[in-house]
């Protein structure tokens, strides 16, 4: 049984660069693509028939049919042989893509849909699903790099795991590098044992960077082993995580996260490296929940 990629679909630009993303993932896994409008109008009791003094195709219905049909022709000139299904469901379209994500194996929306605010970089729907959605969601922002690699943030952390894992399998299925980007300051590095006692706070030069570099390479044991065919680069940085990460983005394809990393409030969802990548970053963002996510 093949697997399901979902893509939201509004009508706006930026759904349907998600719709030609999601298509290309859904060929590349051997999943159906399923686009999803979810439908408010009714739940407002607006009519959705023509008006009596417009055109006969005319009216809500008939447009939420003209930007799915305008969507399914986006998909299928990027990947004709992937089976394409629709679905216009009512409702609020938040609730409505994270029901969906629970049968999903990736979410596919777009930076901002339509109504979104002028200069609004993100709109709440790519946030929401981040936070929320039950399987990795791909929030298309600025077409990534074709021929740049994937670009991961590894922060060692248990719920960045999931990030690691998701980023190897897309590598893997794109036939593409990673760059395995690790960033840290004295301020989010764990401290190492001092060898005096005596003196807790004193490490031998060069000790946090040793650890650092450690913390990268047990983060993707065993990894290379299972996708022996994809090439890893690894990279330590001592800087700002935020910084690296948008920084490395201007030559990838795909840049992925975890949604909460090492440091992370309890019961934050979303934590401010992953927001920060959704709003700055310069290729498609995925993030994924780890299992210690909350639910």
């Amino acid at each position: 049984m093949s697997g399901l990629v979902v893509v939201g679909v509004d009508g706006s630009d930026s759904s349907l660069s998600a719709v030609e993303a999601a298509a290309r993932e859904a060929r590349w896994r051997g999943a159906t693509l399923r686009l999803v409008h979810a439908f408010i109008w009714p739940a407002m009791h607006v009519p959705l028939g023509r008006s009596f003094l417009g055109p006969p195709e005319s009216g809500l219905r008939h447009m939420v049919e003209r930007l799915m049909a305008q969507a399914h022709e986006r998909a299928r000139t990027v990947a004709p042989e992937v089976e394409v299904t629709r679905a216009v469901i009512p409702g609020e379209q938040l609730t409505v893509l994270e029901a969906q994500s629970r049968s999903a194996e990736l979410v596919v929306v777009g930076s901002r849909g339509m109504g979104g605010f002028v200069g609004l970089m993100v709109g709440s729907t790519a946030v929401h699903l981040a936070a929320h959605g039950r399987c990795p969601v791909l929030v298309v922002r600025e077409q990534g790099q074709s021929a740049g690699p994937i670009v991961v943030g590894v922060d060692g952390s248990p719920a960045g795991a999931g990030a690691v894992d998701f980023a190897f399998a897309e590598a893997a299925l794109r036939g593409v590098d990673i760059v395995a980007l690790h960033a840290w300051t004295t301020w989010n590095a764990p401290m190492p044992t001092p060898q005096d006692e005596s003196m807790p706070y004193a490490n031998e030069p060069q000790a946090l960077a040793a650890g650092e570099e450690r913390l990268l390479s047990e983060a993707l044991v065993g990894h290379q082993k299972t996708y022996p065919g994809v090439n890893v680069k690894r990279e330590v940085v001592h800087g700002g995580t935020r910084e690296a990460l948008i920084e490395a983005s201007r030559t990838a394809q795909l840049l992925v996260v975890g949604a909460r990393g090492r440091g992370g409030f309890a019961g934050l969802l979303l934590g401010s490296v992953s927001q920060a990548m959704l709003h700055h970053a310069h290729c498609p963002v995925a993030v994924v929940r780890g299992a210690t996510d909350s639910s």
